[in-house]
């Protein structure tokens, strides 16, 4: 298929566009968790903590997406 095949599936909407590709190798760059340290004044600490409690889960799944 020519670039400006697909060019118009997609921008068409035809159909579904990734069809066309591989996708069972695709990895998402800087999905890692990175540690760092920051400080938060304590209301904001016990927010969270107070957020994280009524979720049920940690405070530092609060944070993360």
């Amino acid at each position: 298929m020519k670039a400006s095949e697909l060019d118009k599936i997609f921008d068409e909407n035809q159909e579904d566009a990734l069809e066309y590709f591989d996708t069972s190798k695709i990895k998402m760059i800087n999905e890692e968790p990175k540690r760092v340290n920051i400080d938060f004044p304590t209301w904001m600490v016990q927010s969270l903590d107070k957020e994280a409690r009524h979720v049920g889960v940690s405070r530092q799944a609060i944070a993360q997406p």
